[in-house]
């Protein structure tokens, strides 16, 4: 499904990967484990086109996508859960969700009940303000809105930060 073959990628003129390989195959997890500094958001990055891959390939169900805009490749099925959230703070949680569904996943089995369903506390603070949710309800919000737009792939970064371990636990086997 996806592979990334040698990308060496950069921020600027600084280069933060070097010569990464990984693949990862329908219904897999893979998990990026290291330190602080290692490179796994800029992996993530990388493969959404967000750092700059200067050599190397990303590849996307048999098509090399490392020179296609970002916006094509999120329709294309990859969904992104950013380390910093990245709410609207101004939306609510419902208007949050909303905004997140795309018409043409509306046939997919991630709807806003099934994300209220593994996020009860969303469910109860559906008119709240983003801005005015605790961390680890605006980590929530973020990963529920990924799993609306019924991606193909989804990529999470540091998904638990923030979360109670029983809300963790429910994450992983709804994800599974």
């Amino acid at each position: 499904m996806l592979e990334v073959d040698q990308i060496d990628a950069f921020y600027g003129p600084s280069q933060a990967l070097f010569g990464l390989s990984l693949a990862v195959g329908q219904g897999q997890t893979v998990a990026l484990v290291g330190r602080n500094g290692a490179g796994k958001s800029t992996t993530l990055r990388a493969i959404l086109g967000l750092a700059r891959v200067r050599s190397g390939r990303v590849i996307w169900n048999g098509s090399e996508i490392t020179g296609v805009p970002v916006h094509q490749r999120a329709r294309s099925g990859i969904a992104w859960v950013p380390e910093d959230r990245r709410i609207f703070a101004h939306l609510t949680v419902a208007e949050n969700l909303a905004i997140a569904a795309r018409p043409g996943a509306a046939g997919g089995p991630w709807t806003a009940t099934r994300v209220y369903a593994l996020f009860p506390d969303l469910e109860a603070l559906r008119d709240r303000r983003g801005g005015q949710l605790s961390g680890g309800q605006q980590q929530m919000l973020s990963i529920g809105r990924s799993l609306l737009l019924n991606p193909r792939l989804l990529l999470l970064d540091e998904p638990s930060e923030g979360l109670a371990p029983v809300v963790v636990a429910e994450l992983a086997a709804q994800l599974r």
